[in-house]
């Protein structure tokens, strides 16, 4: 089935979102979107209403739209999500077994804690496909779309700070192999536990670093959403 416009520009505003081409500080034009895609303006104007919708864009009035910065309580509420979403994946994958990919995931991460690597990216991207080869292990195509909206909004909680906790950066390759041990295992009720307590300590761990920071996470426009 062909895809629409608007959906081209969905998706390509999505991306522009995810690898952070798009920043919260900066209202997005309308033209300037239709220029850079090669659409027209009013699949963009469909495309940015939608992802408004989807609580990716916020429309500030009399200012514009903006990337969505959520606030701490959004971001505790998305990990709630993601927490329920990811731990029945793991469940699922742990029934049905790992996927080569999945492995190779696994094999990656060992060579990485072997060369002691420090670079942040490389171990996020790594991490990344582990959790997304998961959902494909799973086998279940609406859990799968359900976490995509919901990994885009942790995309944007991610970007909030552009500090890291090293240290846990690392803790995170151990407990992803740990959850990859039980889907290899056939544990499923193991999976799910560890899969949750990971992301438990993600939630925590990020949680800090705001703390640390003490300054408030700026809103669209200009504005600020105090610390809790």
């Amino acid at each position: 089935m062909p895809v629409s416009d608007r959906d081209q520009a969905y998706a390509r505003i999505q991306e522009m979102i995810d690898d952070g081409t798009l920043v919260p500080e900066q209202p997005l034009s309308e033209r300037g979107l239709a220029e850079t895609l090669g659409l027209g303006r009013t699949p963009v104007r469909e495309a940015l209403r939608a992802l408004a919708r989807d609580r990716l864009l916020e429309v500030v009035p009399t200012r514009g739209t903006f990337v969505r910065t959520p606030t701490l309580d959004e971001m505790r509420e998305t990990y709630e999500i993601r927490v329920a979403l990811e731990g029945m994946a793991a469940y699922l994958a742990a029934e049905r077994g790992p996927s080569p990919r999945l492995l190779a995931c696994g094999e990656r991460l060992r060579e990485l804690l072997a060369r002691g690597e420090k670079d942040v990216k490389v171990i996020q991207a790594v991490g990344w496909e582990l959790h997304d080869e998961i959902f494909r292990c799973a086998g279940n195509r609406g859990l799968a779309e359900m976490h995509q909206t919901c990994r885009l909004r942790i995309g944007l909680a991610l970007r909030l700070t552009r500090q890291y906790d090293h240290q846990r950066v690392h803790e995170t390759i151990h407990e992803h192999l740990a959850v990859l041990e039980a889907i290899e295992a056939g544990e499923p009720e193991q999976a799910e536990q560890r899969m949750r307590q990971h992301l438990a300590n993600a939630l925590q761990a990020r949680l800090r670093i705001f703390t640390r920071l003490g300054t408030g996470i700026p809103a669209p426009g200009g504005r600020e959403s105090a610390l809790p």
